[in-house]
This record gives structure tokens, C-alpha cells and sequence, in this order.
């Protein structure tokens, strides 16, 4: 078993990177615990591994008293003095107590630390790798899915993408290849867990990353995503060179580079619209395609606004569903009321209430 042991050791340290020391500390932790369960033993017991050997010593460990009240914890200090003239009270001795067959159970013990030690390394191979790859975009491999997740090959790890993190217009299929992005990897008790999205507005930041080249280098700025995945997103950008139009660059010549990123997302509809520091202009190119005639804002929250748009706008500029007008609020962070044009003059025309009353009352008081 020595040389097995010592060659086994050597393997783990220079393949899987799972230092010597660490792996025969767990050992002799291990095998103290194998030897009071295998030989009904109570007292202290010390197990010391001969890393150059291989050889296996079990020691029971007593405390020199005066008094011997538990020969299996103590030792009197006679006898102690019969083995080294140098002990003291207080002092603990070792005394070898490594049983005949031990061999066979030590065996079993190393092979269960070893592979017990081997998985933990592994896990913690994964979990290193991909906690590098964590907010970016990684290319998988649909394995799987069930009721709860699709689960993404990821070439050494099989990663779960739930239902919120699907496009719901996309079905996934066995060997399918798609970009996912990664959101969390987690170094769990299962081992590592990796968890992916195609439906999270970071993943549209990272394509347009990938394909926008003046945005990878910092030239044009992604300053807000909104998205309802699979249908439609809105990208607000700014530009820091006053020379580069950063709507015109995000879309591309011919609209290749935004074209890219719709078709990887299957169709999903883009409006890249430009930041701008007043916040009506914002607001205004937040609700394209929508023309927008005037913003007024709510003197008493400043995150409240009221959009007029022409009348036959109004359906365009609220979207299918409230759709457009949901993204632009999101996109902007303000809370949109959108009026049309007729409507928004009917509402300023309308008395205030306390006009109404005090009209009311001097009627009456005149007759």
C-alpha cells in the first residue's frame, strides 16, 4: 500500500494540482475517526502518515497525572518517568496502538479522501474558470430541458437557464447553439453552478459590445437598456467625440451591426435612440417613433411627466399593449402620462376646482 499511496499522492498533486500536505492532513483526520468507529475506542488517538514511506502509525495520546483514574486517557507519572526521566505532570505521551489489519482500513479510508479531494478540486476548477466568465457571454450547447430549466453545455459544465431568463418567443432544442450571458456562478455543496440568460438587458449590452467596436473602446457609451425580451428593447447611447453620431454608429452601415444583434435575438425589435442631458429631448427620443409635441413636468415630483403628442400619434406613441410607452419610462426613469394634443387642452381648460367653488358662492350671494 506505501508505494501505491505515495505514487497516488505525487499523481493528484501533479495533475489536478491538489497539494500533498492538504490531502494527508485530511487523511489522518480521516483515519482517527475510521479507528475509534472500527475498534469501539474512546481516548485520544493520533494518527501520523509517513509521506516518504507510506507507513501508517495509530498512537493513543495520555496525559502523566499523579493519580491514574482512566488508564485509557492517563498515565501515572512513574511510568512516565520509567520512559523518559524528562516528563512532567501534564505532559502527553504517545503510545503506539496500530492494530494488525489497520492496513486494509486505512486503505479504504485514503481511497475515499483521495476521491472525496479529487471532486472538491474539480468543482473548484469550474467554479474558478467560470467566475471569470461571470457578466460576459459565453456560446453553449442546449443539453436539456425540463419544466423548471433549459440546461446549456458549456464544454465542462452544464449550466441552468430558468423560465425568466428564457425569451418566451424561443423554443430551445437539443443541440441548439446559442449565446447565453452568464448572470452567477455559485461554488455550492453540489458543486459549481453556473446560471445563464438570454432575456436580461445585459446580454443586449454585451452584443452590442461585441459588435460595436466604438463602444468596446469606450468612444460610445451605453447609458440605458430597456427590454421586453424577444419583442422589443430600446438602447439610449451617447457619444464622448463630439464628431461620432452614436445612433448612426450602433446601427451600422446599411444597419449590418444592429441587424446582427435583432437576428441573434431572433427578430426582437430595436430602437437605439440618443441620450440627451435635458430631459425632455430624452424623453422625447425615449417614445420614437412616436412624434412629441411639448413635455411639462410635475412640479411636486420631479420624475413625472406628461407627454403631448399629436392626436393621431397617440396610438403610436403608447405602443400594442402600452408598450412603447412602458420601454420609454423604463428607459428614462420618469413616469410618462402621454395626452394628445386635444386632450391636453381640454385638461388646461378645465377650471380649477376652487375657482368652480368660488364662482358658485358669489353667484348666490348675488342673487
Amino acid at each position: 500500500m506505501s508505494k501505491e499511496m505515495i505514487s497516488a499522492l505525487n499523481t493528484l498533486e501533479e495533475e489536478k494540482g491538489i497539494k500533498k500536505e492538504v490531502v494527508i492532513e485530511a487523511l489522518e483526520a480521516a483515519l482517527v475517526s475510521a479507528y475509534k468507529r472500527n475498534y469501539g475506542q474512546a481516548q485520544n488517538v493520533d494518527v501520523e502518515f509517513d509521506d516518504k514511506k507510506g507507513d501508517i502509525h495509530v498512537y493513543a495520546v495520555k496525559e502523566v497525572f499523579d493519580e491514574v483514574l482512566d488508564d485509557q486517557q492517563q498515565v501515572s507519572l512513574s511510568d512516565a518517568l520509567s520512559i523518559n526521566k524528562a516528563y512532567e505532570l501534564g505532559d502527553h505521551i504517545k503510545f503506539e496502538v496500530t492494530p494488525k489489519n489497520f492496513g486494509r482500513i486505512a486503505a479504504q479510508t485514503a481511497k475515499q479522501v483521495i476521491l472525496q479531494r479529487v471532486r472538491e478540486a474539480e468543482r473548484e476548477i469550474i467554479y474558478n474558470k467560470y467566475s471569470e466568465y461571470e457578466n460576459e457571454i459565453v456560446t453553449g450547447e442546449v443539453a436539456r430541458r425540463d419544466n423548471r430549466f433549459v440546461y446549456v453545455d458549456l464544454g465542462g459544465v452544464e449550466a441552468v437557464m430558468s423560465k425568466q431568463d428564457q425569451i418566451p418567443t424561443e423554443r430551445y432544442e437539443p443541440h441548439d447553439h446559442i449565446k447565453v450571458y452568464v448572470t452567477k456562478v455559485e461554488n455550492s455543496g453540489k458543486g459549481a453552478q453556473v446560471f445563464v440568460s438570454r432575456s436580461t438587458p445585459d446580454l443586449l449590452k454585451r452584443l452590442f459590445e461585441q459588435e460595436v467596436p466604438e463602444i468596446f473602446d469606450g468612444t460610445v457609451e451605453i447609458v440605458s437598456v430597456a427590454r421586453e425580451a424577444g419583442d422589443r428593447a430600446k438602447v439610449a447611447v451617447r457619444s464622448t467625440d463630439p464628431d461620432i453620431d452614436a445612433v448612426g454608429t450602433c446601427v451600422g452601415p446599411r444597419g449590418q451591426r444592429v441587424q446582427t444583434i435583432v437576428n441573434e435575438l431572433n427578430g426582437e425589435n430595436m430602437d437605439i435612440v440618443e441620450w440627451e442631458d435635458d430631459a425632455a429631448k430624452y424623453i422625447s427620443n425615449a417614445l420614437n417613433p412616436a412624434e412629441v409635441v411639448d413635455v411639462l413636468f410635475d412640479e411636486e415630483n420631479e420624475r413625472t411627466c406628461m407627454v403631448i403628442v399629436p392626436d393621431y400619434q397617440l396610438s403610436l406613441a403608447i405602443g400594442k399593449r402600452g408598450q412603447n410607452a412602458r420601454l420609454a419610462a423604463k428607459l428614462t426613469g420618469y413616469k410618462i402620462d402621454i395626452k394628445s394634443e386635444t386632450d391636453a387642452k381640454d385638461l388646461m381648460e378645465e377650471p380649477e376646482e376652487d375657482d368652480v367653488t368660488e364662482s358658485d358662492s358669489e353667484s348666490e350671494d348675488n342673487q
